[in-house]
């Protein structure tokens, strides 16, 4: 077979199913291959699309992503999307075409260097130089991106390569997949600060769901008793009802979280990297506390806070070997004060639609196996606080990078890879216009995607820092000429509704769950809403703004 009927066999030979991409000139003869293929190919209508559709595929499952482009604009469309799978260490595989080998370096029509332009935001990467090496490449590129901390991976193939003979692969070794075992010595470090501990905290990230660690972080939790906070992509670690898991931390974080991590005296990190969102002023997170830092990246350990113990293993297993705290009745006592005490309200008879009023609403009305895809922004930060995640694969959010537009095409890869789950794309007028052109791809797919669009009229975020921190000089913030989103997505086919009333709100969300088809529901809302509390930069997190009574009146 040629090298495109290689990658297309490869792909099938270990278990994918489904992949995404947008066609041109340098990948054709994939695509002529993917004529004859069993794989799903999913056409995206923009490249950008297609890479964080494949993202939306593997956070929601743990598999495997994959993303095809041509050479040019379509591999560097999809560099934001690999970009966003790289900070939120998303396996991912992204294969573009490139101009034939003698021509590289040439300038050919729509040649980039694209291997050079990815350096810095994959695991890693290949370009194929000659027919022999592509059937290794292709191998050892799936394994890398899921293997070990997972991550995107590059593969480039130019034209010539595809249409070449490829030999048969031959004695290939797979690479070392084993993960690293903490040691003893390092676990008996650990275990005896947990025994001396009165106000311990457990901080998990993200890692939990990468390294599938959900059950034991939740065995340890209820055994231990520790309360425990969540970084934004570790939402769903702990089951809401926990009556000691205080929230999410950080700039956008529950006050109990906050306060319960500023006053404790043992802070246990697990899968979590002290980002600079989560920590506010660095010097002055968890002052008072030792550090336990348990991790599969050795390159997190002292990165930004120097811990009193490192664990660097498998999270399972580490889990497995921590002791139980003893005689923390009085914190556990206190942390719970702060939970109720802080606890998230909502008005009565808000003069406008309030959105997280409305979030709150759709969880509980929302099956539990629901999964949310959010933009970036405030209707972001009011899904992580005010909807109830029983899972972290629930909640697909770009948390690293922060992409704007990440929402709509991450939700039409979670369906693909969901196909009877209710898949829900939270999203705001600033972020829904960023891959507006994906509506096209939910209609011919019929996707039964669900997306609600919290309009604003303005950047949001943006907007509230401009009233915070830039003495209200609202520099390209207004968003008040977006077209109508009702008929933009009707011309698009979905059935679509807008409300601008409290009194709306149930009956729409009614209507919009009990849909069957894709559905658009849009939502108005006051521009001065702003998301509470906000730690403010360059300050401790328990230094919190929080609402002003009169800000719903």
């Amino acid at each position: 077979m040629n090298g495109a009927q290689h990658i297309i066999k490869a792909l099938e030979t270990a278990g994918i199913s489904t992949i995404f991409g947008y066609p041109g000139g340098a990948i054709m003869p994939v695509y002529d291959a993917l004529y004859d293929s069993k794989l799903n190919h999913v056409l995206c209508r923009h490249e950008q699309g297609a890479a964080l559709a494949a993202d939306g595929y593997a956070r929601s499952t743990g598999n495997l992503g994959v993303c095809l482009a041509t050479s040019g604009p379509g591999a560097t469309n999809l560099l934001t999307g690999i970009a966003n799978a790289h900070l939120d260490s998303i396996p991912m595989l992204a294969i573009t075409g490139q101009v034939a080998s003698p021509l590289i370096g040439t300038d050919a029509f729509q040649e980039v260097d694209i291997l050079g332009m990815a350096l810095p935001v994959v695991k890693h990467s290949f370009q194929v130089r000659t027919p022999c090496e592509l059937p290794r490449m292709l191998q050892e590129a799936m394994q890398i991106a899921l293997s070990g901390r997972p991550g995107p991976v590059l593969i480039d193939v130019p034209k010539d390569i595809q249409l070449a003979k490829i030999p048969p692969l031959v004695g290939f070794p797979s690479l070392d997949n084993s993960l690293p075992t903490a040691g003893t010595g390092t676990i008996e470090e650990a275990n005896q600060l947990i025994l001396q501990a009165k106000r311990p905290v457990l901080y998990s990230g993200g890692g939990i769901m990468l390294g599938n660690a959900v059950a034991a972080l939740r065995d340890y939790a209820c055994h231990s008793g520790i309360p425990s906070v969540t970084t934004l992509k570790g939402i769903g670690n702990h089951l809401p009802d926990d009556p000691y898991y205080l929230g999410m931390l950080g700039m956008h974080g529950t006050k109990a979280a906050n306060l319960a991590v500023q006053q404790c005296d043992l802070l246990i990190c697990i899968g979590a990297r002290f980002d600079d969102r989560v920590t506010g002023k660095l010097d002055s997170f968890a002052e008072n506390a030792k550090i336990i830092h348990l991790d599969i990246d050795a390159a997190e350990f002292g990165k930004l806070k120097t811990p009193d113990v490192i664990i660097h293993g498998e999270l399972n297993y580490s889990l497995s070997q921590l002791a139980y705290s003893a005689n923390i009745a009085q914190w556990q006592q206190q942390c719970t004060q702060l939970k109720s005490q802080y606890a998230f309200t909502y008005p009565e008879n808000p003069p406008s639609i309030y959105a997280p009023q409305l979030i709150h609403r759709l969880a509980q009305l929302s099956p539990e196996e629901t999964i949310i895809s959010c933009d970036v922004g405030q209707h972001q930060m009011w899904v992580a606080q005010h909807y109830q995640f029983t899972h972290p694969r629930h909640h697909l959010s770009s948390s690293g990078l922060g992409t704007m537009g990440y929402g709509l095409p991450a939700a039409i890869g979670a369906q693909f890879a969901n196909p009877s789950a209710q898949v829900i794309n939270i999203s705001g007028d600033g972020s829904f216009m960023m891959n507006i052109q994906e509506l096209a791809t939910i209609i011919r797919y019929q996707l039964p995607i669900k997306i609600i669009i919290i309009d604003n009229q303005r950047l949001g975020m943006v907007r509230q820092w401009q009233t915070l921190f830039f003495t209200e000089r609202y520099s390209e913030v207004d968003l008040s000429d977006n077209p109508d989103f009702v008929k933009v997505a009707q011309a698009f086919g979905l059935t679509a509704q807008c409300i601008t009333q409290t009194s709306e709100v149930e009956p729409a969300l009614q209507a919009f769950l009990k849909a069957t088809k894709p559905f658009l529901l849009h939502v108005c809302i006051n521009p001065k809403d702003n998301v509470w509390p906000l730690v403010p930069p360059g300050v401790p997190n328990d230094n919190m703004l929080e609402c002003t009574n009169n800000e719903l009146l």
